[in-house]
């Protein structure tokens, strides 16, 4: 059975997107079986990913009834994909039957088994889409950003986790809050760093020692349509991806002895062209 991690904050431009994409990226180096869920109708995780969202079936046609998701499956580059597009917008109004919360569970009760990890892609708002994640959900995981509208949007996020806690997913946990776009240099990142420690103990948590710096990187690998660990293996922002998932899974890091060079320095014993 696959441990089920979804990705959620009510406030946009968070990075969920980008941190689903990352772990997605990064379980797949260390050799897991990876299944990457969009729920958000924007279907920027499937784009970033590599999906077809067009002429193939998405969650929507699950939602609906119109096909399996055996059929919505995709195999792309890093793992494999249902995809999402704006047609999910429209869910929130077509589902209206008795047990609607519980759609996206049953479901995906029937493919877990061939996977070890999903990963899911959340709305930026607190709709059926976003209880049916919670709903099916072994972990969260919240991402966001040094800004003070960013923790608002976990404060309001607070009530409905408890909420499907209650009623829906007892075993729900929240495995921590993940802080984006992170520059310790910057005086208001330390205040919010420290209001965000202060909501994670009301949400019986943590937030992730792990920090994720702000990196063009980052923003350029959707574009070649890879994660960040494929598109620039090197870079700090693949190091602090992998070691994420190393602390969302639970697991000691592994002692990396590589040796740093000079910059600019040629190597001894080798003449200095003029």
């Amino acid at each position: 059975m696959a441990k089920v991690i979804t990705f959620t904050n009510q406030k946009g431009g968070v990075g969920k997107t980008t941190t689903c994409a990352g772990l997605c990226g990064c379980l797949s180096r260390m050799g897991k079986k990876v299944l990457a869920l969009d729920l958000d109708p924007q279907g920027n995780l499937s784009f970033s990913l590599g999906a077809d969202t067009d002429s193939s079936y998405t969650i929507y046609d699950v939602f609906k009834s119109r096909a399996d998701i055996y059929d919505t499956v995709q195999h792309c580059n890093c793992c494999d994909v249902v995809p999402a597009n704006i047609l999910l917008s429209g869910v929130e109004l077509e589902l209206t039957s008795v047990g609607r919360e519980y759609i996206l569970k049953e479901h995906l009760s029937t493919i877990s088994d061939e996977y070890d990890y999903v990963l899911v892609d959340t709305p930026p708002a607190l709709s059926i889409l976003t209880i049916n994640a919670y709903a099916v959900s072994n972990q969260l995981v919240i991402p966001m950003v040094p800004e003070i509208l960013s923790l608002q949007g976990i404060a309001q996020l607070k009530e409905t986790i408890f909420a499907v806690k209650k009623y829906y997913n007892p075993s729900l946990e929240i495995r921590g809050i993940l802080l984006n776009k992170y520059s310790p240099r910057l005086v208001l990142t330390k205040e919010v760093e420290e209001l965000a420690n202060i909501i994670a103990e009301q949400l019986d948590t943590d937030v992730f020692e792990q920090k994720i710096s702000g990196s063009v990187i980052v923003a350029e690998a959707p574009a070649h349509a890879k994660t960040i660990i494929e598109y620039a293996p090197r870079s700090k922002s693949a190091r602090e991806f992998m070691d994420l998932t190393y602390e969302i899974l639970g697991m000691e890091k592994p002692k990396r002895t590589e040796q740093k060079l000079g910059r600019g320095r040629p190597p001894k014993n080798r003449p200095v062209e003029l």
